[in-house]
C-alpha cells in the first residue's frame, strides 16, 4: 500500500494542537460534540459557535485535510485525528466528512461510514451529505436523509432544502419536491432567493411549467441566475419563442443584472431550435460586445446555432476564426455539414481533425455516420462504422446504429436495416423503430411497416405519426381499405396527430403556420399572393404530387388540400413581406411532403429566390430549381 510522505507525515504531526497530544485513542463508534452532548434539537446556531477553527494549528490541520488529493492521504489524517480526539471537534469533523464526501473525492461509501458514527449531527454535517447525494448515483439518499434530518428535530435551513431539491431534480420526483416545497412554506423559507430558484428548476425538469412561473414570480429578488432558469425552462418545455422573449424582458428589467454568458449559451440553443437566424445574429452581436466571444463553448454553440439556421458559410466562418478547437468544436462542425448533404466536406472534416491530434469521440461519430446517410453513402457508412471500435476504441451506441438504420433504410436495404437492429446487441428504441418505419413509407413496404408498428405496440411507445407513416404508406400503394380500417382504428383510440407546423422569421419575429391556417393578421394577403404563386408555377410546369394526399379523394379535391400545406403559406407569406430577391427561409416540424419539396423547387427559378427549408431530419437548399439534396431525403 502506497504510505504518505515524510513530507506529508510531518507537515500533520506539527498541525496538531499541543492540548491533543496526550489525548487517550477513543472508539470511532459514536463522535459527540466536545463540549457537551448534542440533542436532538440541536440548532443552526448552535453549529456557528464552531464553524472557525480555535489557533494557528488547527487552521494548519484544515489547510492539510484540503490540499488532500490521495486517498491515503485522508486515511492518515483520519487515524491521526482519531488517535487525537481532534474528530470530536465539529468543525474538524465536519471539513473532513466535506473533503471525503465532496469533490474530488466524492467516496459515498467512505463518507456514510463516518456520518453514521458520530452519535448526534449537526444541521451542517446533515447537509454535506445531501448536498453529496443529491451529486451522486443516488440522489434519493439525499431524500430520505432529509427525511431522517427532520425526524430527528434538526430543523433543515435553505441551504438543506436546497440540496435535497437537487436531489429529487436529478430523479425528476414531482411528488418528493412537492413535499419539500410545503416544508419551505412551514418553514418560512419562502423569500430565499437562491432556494426558490432551484425549486423552479425542480418544476422545470418535471415539465410543469406554470408552477415554475409562479416561483419565479414569488422571488424577491432576481438575479442572473434565476432569469437564466427561467430561459431553461421555457426551452425545456417546448416555450422556444417565450424564452427568446425573456432576453428583452430580462433587459428591461429593473433588477439591474443583464444577460450573462449562461443566458447567450441558451438563447442559442432556443435560436437553434427554431431556426431563428436573425435572433441568432442578434445574440452573436451581443456576445462580442460584452466581451465572451472568446469562450470556448459560446464559439461552439454559434457554430450550431449557424448550422441549424441554414448559414452554413457562418458557421465555418465562426469556425475558421477559432483561436482554439476542441472536439466538440469539430463535432459540432461535421455535423453542420451532414444536416446539409456535404458529406464529403464532413470526411475532410473528420481526417482533419486527426491530423491534428485531437481524437473523435461518439457525438463526432454520430455525425459522420449522418452525413453518409444523408448523402446515400453506404460503402463509406459501413467503413467508419467498422473504425469506431476497431481504430477509435468507441463501442456503437444507440445514434450510431440508429445513422445505420437510417443510412441502409433510406437506400433500400430495408431488411439489412431491419436485421442490424435485431442483431445490435443493445435493446432498440421506439426512435430505431420509427426511423425503419420512416424508410418503409420511402420505399413503400407495408408488409414490414405493420412489423414495426407491432414492436412499437411491445415497447407501449407507439405515437400519433406512426400511424400516420402507416397511412402513408398504404396510401401510396393505393390500399385505402387499409387506410380506412387504420383511420377508424386511430378514431376509436382517440388518437390524435400532430399538425404540420412551419416558422418563417421576419425581422426578429417568428411567424408560424399549419395547415389551412386562417390565424396570421395577414392571412387574405397570403392566399391571395399563394394563389398567384400556384397560378404562375403552374405555367412553368408545377404538376401536384397528389400521392402527397393522404385521403381517398378525386384528384381535384387532392389538389386543392394539398395547395395550403403550411410550408407553402409560410414560403408564400416570404414571397410577400421580403423584397425580390431575399433568401427566404423556412422551419418544419415535420418531413417536407414530395409536392411541397416540388412547389419551393420550382418557386426558387420562377421567383429567383433561394429558399432554405430546414425539416425534421436535414436541410434543403433550393436555388435555380434545384434542391441540395438531389431528390434524396
Amino acid at each position: 500500500m502506497t504510505t504518505i510522505s515524510p513530507i506529508f507525515r510531518s507537515s500533520l504531526s506539527n498541525s496538531i494542537p499541543r492540548r491533543y497530544l496526550s489525548s487517550h485513542a477513543f472508539s470511532t463508534a459514536s463522535l459527540p460534540c466536545p463540549d457537551s452532548p448534542e440533542s436532538p434539537s440541536t440548532t443552526f446556531s448552535d453549529d456557528r459557535r464552531r464553524l472557525q477553527p480555535r489557533d494557528e494549528s488547527e487552521n494548519q490541520l484544515i489547510s492539510l485535510i484540503k490540499s488532500c488529493f490521495m486517498k491515503t492521504q485522508l486515511l492518515q489524517i483520519h487515524a491521526h485525528i482519531i488517535r487525537t480526539s481532534l474528530i470530536r471537534e465539529h468543525f474538524i469533523c465536519l471539513q473532513f466528512l466535506s473533503r471525503v464526501a465532496l469533490s474530488p473525492f466524492h467516496d459515498m461509501g467512505y463518507s456514510s461510514r463516518i456520518f453514521s458514527q458520530i452519535m448526534n449531527p449537526s444541521g451542517s454535517q446533515f447537509n454535506v451529505m445531501i448536498r453529496a447525494y443529491s451529486m451522486s448515483g443516488s440522489p434519493e439518499e439525499g431524500f430520505y436523509l432529509y427525511r431522517e434530518m427532520r425526524r430527528r428535530g434538526v430543523p433543515p435551513n435553505p441551504l438543506s432544502s436546497s440540496f435535497v431539491i437537487k436531489s429529487c431534480t436529478k430523479i425528476s420526483s414531482l411528488m418528493g419536491g412537492l413535499q419539500i416545497h410545503g416544508r419551505i412554506l412551514r418553514d418560512g423559507h419562502e423569500s430565499d432567493s437562491v432556494l426558490l430558484t432551484t425549486l423552479m428548476d425542480l418544476y422545470s425538469c418535471c415539465e410543469k411549467f406554470e408552477e415554475a412561473c409562479k416561483v419565479f414570480d414569488d422571488i424577491p429578488h432576481r438575479d442572473t441566475v434565476s432569469w437564466n432558469v427561467l430561459i431553461s425552462c421555457c426551452i425545456r418545455n417546448r416555450r422556444t419563442r417565450d424564452a427568446l422573449g425573456l432576453f428583452d424582458t430580462m433587459q428591461r428589467t429593473a433588477d439591474g443584472f443583464e444577460p450573462d454568458d449562461v443566458t447567450c449559451l441558451l438563447l442559442l440553443q432556443a435560436c437553434a431550435n427554431l431556426g431563428a437566424l436573425e435572433f441568432g445574429e442578434r445574440i452573436h452581436g451581443y456576445i462580442e460586445e460584452h466581451g465572451y466571444g472568446g469562450a470556448l463553448n459560446l464559439r461552439n454553440s454559434l457554430i450550431a446555432m449557424y448550422s441549424r439556421c441554414g448559414r452554413l458559410e457562418k458557421a465555418c466562418s465562426v469556425f475558421k476564426r477559432m483561436d482554439e478547437r476542441n472536439v466538440v468544436s469539430w463535432s459540432a462542425m461535421i455535423s453542420g455539414f451532414a444536416m446539409h448533404g456535404y458529406g464529403r466536406e464532413a470526411f475532410e472534416a473528420f481526417e482533419q481533425m486527426q491530423q491534428l491530434g485531437v481524437s473523435p469521440d461518439d457525438q463526432t461519430l454520430t455525425g459522420v455516420l449522418s452525413a453518409c446517410s444523408h448523402c446515400g453513402l453506404v460503402d463509406e457508412g459501413w467503413m467508419f462504422f467498422d473504425r469506431m471500435y476497431k481504430e477509435f476504441g468507441i463501442k456503437p451506441n444507440i445514434h450510431h446504429y440508429g445513422c445505420m438504420v437510417d443510412l441502409l433504410g433510406r437506400a433500400g436495404f430495408l431488411d439489412q436495416a431491419y436485421q442490424l437492429i435485431t442483431l445490435m446487441g443493445i435493446r432498440p428504441d421506439s426512435t430505431i423503430w420509427r426511423t425503419l418505419l420512416g424508410a418503409c413509407r420511402i420505399h413503400r413496404h407495408a408488409t414490414l411497416g405493420e412489423r414495426v408498428i407491432g414492436h412499437l405496440i411491445e415497447l407501449k411507445a407507439q405515437e400519433a405519426g406512426d400511424y400516420v407513416l402507416l397511412l402513408n404508406i398504404y396510401s401510396s400503394v393505393g390500399n385505402w381499405d387499409k387506410v380506412a380500417e387504420l383511420r377508424k382504428f386511430m378514431k376509436e383510440k382517440g388518437i390524435q396527430t400532430s399538425p404540420g407546423c412551419s416558422t418563417i422569421e421576419l425581422k426578429g419575429k417568428v411567424h408560424e403556420f399549419v395547415v389551412d391556417d386562417f390565424s396570421h393578421p395577414r392571412t387574405d394577403e397570403i392566399y391571395e399572393m399563394l394563389d398567384e404563386i400556384g397560378k404562375q408555377l403552374k405555367i412553368a410546369g408545377y404538376v401536384a404530387e397528389l400521392s402527397s394526399e393522404l385521403h381517398n379523394l378525386d384528384a381535384e379535391e387532392k389538389g386543392y388540400r394539398l395547395s395550403y400545406h403550411s410550408e407553402k403559406l409560410a414560403i408564400a407569406f416570404g414571397v410577400l413581406a421580403t423584397p425580390p430577391g431575399t433568401t427566404i427561409r423556412v422551419s418544419k416540424n415535420l418531413r417536407i411532403c414530395v409536392d411541397c419539396h416540388n412547389f419551393a423547387k420550382i418557386l426558387s427559378d420562377v421567383y429567383n429566390r433561394d429558399v432554405v427549408i430546414r425539416d425534421r431530419t436535414r436541410f434543403h437548399h433550393f436555388q435555380e430549381g434545384r434542391c441540395s439534396c438531389n431528390g434524396y431525403w
